[in-house]
């Protein structure tokens, strides 16, 4: 059960400080969108440092339905636990969003109207899915122990040099579809950056699988 917890609370912290930093970087921004996603990059690259150190050792630190499927595709997470993760991740995602609109004293129950859709947005995300999940394959195998750090300064930097802001994750694009701020995404375009998750993650898995056949083949 501790395992389980530690998704749903690290996920609905993660969102609250993605969706937190972004309402509180557009006010002091006063309109500038540039400092309004520094402020929001910086701040969910710390709190990713901070909980993936924290919870790593008890859960994983997955926050991500697309990292628990590739953890359960190398061996490391059984197919009932894998349900258990996705709905604490889901539920702790949309729990994030709604805590902070609490502390920010907004209506609490939101659709987003903000439209993000299109090839290149779906492109950038299913590129962004592929790095993700590579940067946390590798490191899992290479630099365990900086393995906090390597995904932080990576969806840092994906915030700056992907045209979608690097969501690669499908509980943290359903949860944004609940808050219309700055980091909301349209419900329209939710079934796009899902779409190009999944395949990404499949992609991920036809590669392991393919690496498995080449290791039994020698």
């Amino acid at each position: 059960m501790m395992r389980y917890l530690c998704e749903f609370l690290g996920t609905a912290v993660l969102l609250a400080v993605v969706t937190g930093s972004g309402i509180m970087g557009e006010s002091l921004g006063q309109g500038n969108a540039a400092v309004a996603l520094l402020g929001n990059s910086i701040a969910t690259g710390a709190a990713l440092y901070v909980l993936i150190s924290l919870l790593g050792p008890l859960s994983g630190a997955h926050f991500n339905p697309v990292v628990s499927a590739m953890f359960w595709k190398i061996g490391r997470l059984k197919t009932s636990e894998l349900y258990i993760y996705w709905a604490c991740q889901f539920l702790g995602a949309i729990a994030g969003v709604l805590i902070t609109h609490i502390l920010f004293g907004l209506e609490i129950i939101q659709e987003s109207s903000k439209a993000r859709d299109g090839f290149g947005i779906w492109t950038s995300e299913f590129i962004s899915t592929l790095i993700l999940l590579g940067v946390i394959y590798i490191g899992d195998k290479l630099a365990k122990e900086k393995i906090a750090m390597l995904v932080a300064l990576t969806v840092t930097a994906g915030y700056w040099f992907t045209s979608s802001t690097f969501f690669a994750n499908p509980a943290v694009t359903i949860a944004r579809s609940f808050t219309n701020t700055f980091v909301g995404i349209s419900p329209d375009g939710v079934m796009g950056f899902i779409a190009a998750q999944i395949l990404a993650v499949v992609l991920v898995g036809l590669i392991l699988e393919a690496g498995k056949r080449v290791d039994r083949s020698k």
